[in-house]
């Protein structure tokens, strides 16, 4: 899910890297262009284990790496980008915990009830997740944005799902406080060790990661040996998360 705590003037060019980690735990590298005319808030909500704390999420520094998903699709040399870019770019309650991470501010909101435990600039109105009941019991990831129009760096988490069988990209859209059926999708997904539908549905790399990645610089987010599969989504599509595994692919 792509959440904004305020309006945004333009969203664009969203890339997303998934993988199933190690005991459970999924990776996620997220970026895109944003234009907004204030300060605000992206909040991405998360499959964590229930009664998951503030410590649960590891956030990852990828502020060094910010051509990660340059890198990523130069293992698709003959599909080209997804984007046509060639080049690299560069409370009454306690507060939540902010850690520093590269460029931004990131905080873990364990349940929809602490949100009010964040600056207000930085959260939706509860009543907006009163109409997502699907994500009533997730926890959230928060990093705080400044006004302009800028690039995003690679923002980097790894979380401890509830169903180490599904890999979930927060896809769905609130770009102006209200939910819609549909959405305009400006997507690049990635994955790692995939369900066998992905292997059969989704675009594969020529080489192994170790080919094209500086694989240090990913913090453990992606394996070396493994392929990288890709799917490009492009307009007006059901505004929901990409799920993949279990036997099944849901594409929004």
């Amino acid at each position: 899910m792509c959440c904004f705590s305020r309006p945004v003037r333009h969203v664009a060019d969203t890339e997303i890297f998934c993988r199933m980690g190690e005991k459970g735990h999924q990776v996620v590298v997220y970026s895109m262009k944003l234009d907004a005319a204030e300060d605000l808030a992206m909040i991405l909500p998360i499959p964590v284990h229930a009664n998951s704390t503030e410590s649960a999420v590891k956030f990852l520094d990828f502020s060094g790496y910010a051509d990660f998903f340059v890198d990523l699709n130069r293992h698709f040399p003959d599909r080209g980008s997804p984007f046509g870019y060639s080049a690299p770019r560069s409370a009454v309650a306690q507060q939540l915990k902010v850690q520093r991470v590269g460029n931004f501010d990131a905080s873990f909101v364990p349940t929809v009830a602490d949100f009010p435990r964040l600056d207000e600039r930085f959260r939706l109105p509860l009543e907006v997740w009163d109409g997502l009941p699907e994500y009533a019991d997730f926890g959230f990831v928060v990093f705080k944005l400044r006004a302009g129009e800028a690039k995003v760096h690679p923002m980097g988490f790894a979380f401890p799902s509830r169903d180490s069988s599904k890999v979930v990209f927060p896809t769905v859209h609130i770009h102006d406080g209200k939910i819609h059926k549909k959405a305009d999708f400006d997507h690049a997904l990635y994955v790692q060790e995939p369900a066998q539908e992905v292997r059969m549905e989704w675009e594969e790399s020529e080489r192994p990661a170790m080919r094209h990645m500086n694989i240090p610089a990913t913090k453990g987010a992606v394996r070396p040996e493994h392929h990288i599969y890709r799917k490009v989504l492009n307009g007006m599509l059901k505004n929901e998360d990409v799920v993949i595994g279990s036997n099944r692919t849901r594409v929004a």
